[in-house]
């Protein structure tokens, strides 16, 4: 055997070990993992690993707590878009106040200042850091409802679809107070 079919053939069997990885490669059952299995279908198994290796709710009392404890954190995103939104027209006020101060003007709702309608609203510190930290506590909710949801467990599931429900009917409106003015 000469070099070239020996490369060949160390090249042929290495792609072979690879497409395996030594793993049983069927889907048949749940994934192994240290504290149980994940399983890749909807289910109402509890047992499921939410986040991290501490909390894995295994009896009923535990999945009620986790539903309720995900419920809530669906209400409190909800609250969190309604406070941006609210903010949100109040610094926009504010802006307008803060640019036809610097032009001597005063802004009338009768006869709008056209440069408002075409201006970048200052950085204020202070609106714009709260509105960063407002959007990153949403974003990272928003990510752990997705992990959540990769979970397949339904009760995770619908504790955030309900939550969310019940959230937007109790804090939607006031996110929506920037399109009534």
């Amino acid at each position: 055997m000469n070099w070239q079919s020996l490369a060949i053939y160390l090249l042929c069997s290495s792609q072979i070990c690879l497409a395996d990885n030594g793993m049983v490669m069927s889907m048949d059952d749940g994934m192994t993992l240290a504290v149980g299995n994940m399983l890749s279908y909807l289910h109402f198994t509890p047992g499921d690993t939410l986040w991290f290796l501490g909390w894995v709710p295994k009896s009923s009392g535990a999945m009620v707590g986790t539903c309720f404890a995900l419920f809530m954190l669906a209400m409190i995103e909800r609250w969190i878009v309604a406070c941006r939104g609210v903010m949100e027209f109040h610094w926009s006020q504010q802006a307008i106040i803060i640019a036809s101060d610097k032009l001597n003007t005063v802004p009338t709702r009768s006869s709008p200042i056209g440069f408002i309608k075409h201006f970048t609203p200052p950085f204020i510190p202070a609106h714009d850091i709260s509105r960063g930290v407002m959007f990153v506590a949403q974003t990272l909710l928003n990510y752990l409802f997705m992990l959540t949801i990769m979970t397949f467990q339904l009760g995770f599931i619908l504790s955030l679809v309900v939550g969310l429900g019940v959230g937007e009917t109790l804090f939607g409106r006031f996110g929506s107070v920037t399109h009534a003015h």
